[in-house]
């Protein structure tokens, strides 16, 4: 979870004050701010505004695409191993109800994660629902090229990109997943309780959404007529939108994040990261410990390996020592942003010990 920025908390508390008199709130606040918040992502990944929608969370996104993706007894689902929970459960529930098989990818230390998934994508596979990176170490994935093999055996698509969006480039034309989803709390640095999905263009046109919101609904704009009830959905991706989902104070905080991830840029900010981890790597090499190389991880985010039983008091020392990192499994995770420095990787290694 990134700290807030300061020009996102300023925007929550201008929201939070203009909530207290509802008096002011006018039309245009119900929707104009989400069309702007919209644009905004579609910039980051590429894509066109009518193909996002706005989500709290990505359990949320995933079940839109369990709901929306058909599968066959003699079909299976490519999970990988240890994948975040988020983007396995609605899984889980899908090949319940489809007699479908779970295949769950592992791979050897001198493998990247992209070849161990090409090997489990075969003409019986449904569904590949993967990260871009994964959560416990950054290990890369090559979307591109799990994409293709992926349309070659006529599967569908489905990517958690939380654990990258915002500081590792992405673009969706060049994928062209059937879902894309993420949270905006991670590298996005936007609130908690919202978040982002991509459909594709055919579940823009004839995708059922989880729930049926009035807000979903064509002409929801006009408030007098809204008991003249429609069967028909606003364009695009539109129809997936959750409920209450124009929630003032999440989206003005959530403008403001973009905006200034747009100003940076995210290849500046992964190309500044990588400067941070490619250290942390030296250092850690140095110490004998074992870190994903630079080849085959994304660069902002790096997990360094230690025996399990370490683990917990490294915790402690990390806490003694007021340095902030997680701990995933047999991992430190290290998530550096633009407010760290090449000093702040020192004191890692000095709470190492």
């Amino acid at each position: 979870m990134s700290p807030l920025l300061k020009r996102a908390n300023e925007a929550g508390i201008e929201a939070l004050q203009k909530r207290s008199h509802p008096w002011e709130i006018v039309t245009d606040d119900w929707f104009t701010p989400g069309e702007t918040l919209r644009s905004l992502f579609a910039r980051i990944i590429q894509a066109d505004k009518d193909s996002i929608a706005l989500i709290p969370s990505v359990s949320y996104g995933i079940a839109v695409a369990a709901k929306n993706i058909a599968l066959r007894a003699d079909q299976n689902i490519v999970l990988l191993d240890q994948q975040y929970p988020s983007n396995v459960y609605a899984w889980r529930e899908l090949a319940h109800e489809t007699k479908s098989k779970i295949i769950t990818v592992t791979k050897r230390d001198d493998e990247s994660w992209t070849d161990a998934i090409l090997k489990h994508i075969t003409v019986d596979t449904g569904l590949v629902a993967i990260p871009n990176c994964h959560w416990t170490d950054g290990s890369l994935i090559d979307l591109e090229v799990i994409s293709k093999r992926t349309k070659a055996v006529n599967a569908k698509l489905v990517i958690d990109a939380s654990q990258s969006l915002g500081a590792y480039p992405l673009n969706i034309q060049k994928i062209q997943p059937d879902f894309l989803v993420t949270v905006g709390y991670k590298w996005l640095m936007g609130p908690y309780g919202l978040g982002y999905l991509y459909a594709a263009p055919e579940y823009c046109r004839s995708g059922k959404p989880l729930e049926h919101s009035w807000l979903n609904k064509k002409d929801s704009e006009n408030f007098t007529r809204l008991v003249d009830y429609q069967d028909e959905y606003k364009t695009g991706a539109r129809r997936f939108d959750a409920g209450e989902f124009p929630n003032f104070n999440n989206i003005a905080m959530a403008i403001a994040a973009l905006t200034q991830i747009l100003d940076w840029g995210v290849e500046n900010i992964q190309e500044t990261l990588t400067v941070l981890t490619k250290k942390i790597e030296s250092k850690a090499l140095q110490k004998g410990l074992r870190v994903p190389p630079a080849s085959m991880r994304a660069n902002h985010l790096i997990g360094i390996s230690f025996p399990f039983e370490q683990i917990p008091a490294l915790s402690k020392r990390m806490a003694d020592h007021k340095v902030y990192v997680s701990f995933r499994g047999e991992k430190i995770r290290v998530a550096p942003h633009l407010y760290n420095d090449e000093q702040d990787v020192e004191r890692l290694f000095e709470a190492i010990g």
